[in-house]
């Protein structure tokens, strides 16, 4: 008796220990992630938007979190607060692209394709960051995210030597399920990763001064009509148009479901 006593002491200390580390991590990142603001006209002029992705659906539609992480970019660039967008996130496979979608709805949107930079390596938002500022030589930025992961991005884009504004694009409600029990625990992998040095993935040079064309890479191939659907060969669908914007938002092209799996790499 004495014995298991003793043991569950000493689970009831690690545990206690383990919650004590994981809510003095979740204070620092907030604490040095500060400044997210949902009104574009409290953004200062910066050089760029800095874009982060979410999911892109099956049939090539952006989830409601990414198309109005896009629209707040678009936003951004039509009122001149920057001059252009870096939109990025994961393109780990052919089928799946997040930054292309991206890119083409703000091109269909009138955004000149010349200011469209693409990073296809943004797998999480440390990659993102640390990709601005090395390869595409980022100092100054607005971040584009939803307000419960905005403080990580902060934190992640200024421990990687950027300075950063945050524009909020929370312009519905979403169907975010367990998204900010994950951010709490997102949060300490976000201190791990800078104070280990986790490797970054990196590649050649793509001023964001030059032209974005530039860092768009090959096309993605087409995806093949499935054999069950022959017609959807005469009616594809259009992947790049985003979703019929909320009541008060920037008026662009429609998302799908409410919900975002997936968004807060």
């Amino acid at each position: 008796m004495r014995r298991r006593r003793r043991v569950l002491r000493w689970a009831a200390g690690v545990v206690g220990a383990v919650a004590l580390v994981v809510l003095a991590l979740n204070v620092l990142v907030l604490r040095e992630g500060r400044g997210g603001v949902d009104d574009v006209a409290r953004i200062d002029h910066a050089p760029v938007a800095i874009v982060l992705g979410a999911a892109v659906l099956p049939d090539g539609r952006m989830s409601a979190m990414l198309a109005d992480r896009v629209r707040q970019g678009l936003a951004l660039y039509r009122v001149a607060k920057v001059d252009k967008l870096l939109v990025s996130g994961d393109h780990g496979a052919w089928r799946y692209d997040e930054t292309g979608t991206m890119r083409r709805a703000l091109v269909r949107a009138g955004v000149p394709p010349r200011d469209v930079f693409t990073d296809h390596a943004g797998f999480d938002t440390r990659a993102t960051m640390e990709r601005a500022r090395r390869v595409f030589g980022v100092r100054r930025a607005v971040v584009v995210t939803q307000g419960f992961h905005m403080s990580r991005a902060l934190y992640l884009a200024r421990r990687a030597g950027i300075d950063v504004q945050g524009l909020t694009s929370d312009l519905q409600p979403y169907r975010t399920g367990a998204g900010s029990a994950r951010e709490v625990l997102a949060r300490v992998k976000a201190v791990w990763s800078v104070v280990t040095g986790a490797r970054v993935r990196g590649g050649p040079p793509h001023p964001i001064t030059g032209d974005g064309r530039g860092s768009w890479g090959p096309p993605t191939p087409p995806t093949p009509p499935s054999p069950a659907t022959p017609s959807a060969a005469a009616t594809p669908p259009a992947p790049s148009a985003l979703p019929a914007p909320p009541a008060a938002a920037t008026p662009l092209d429609p998302p799908g479901p409410a919900d975002s799996p997936g968004a807060a790499r």
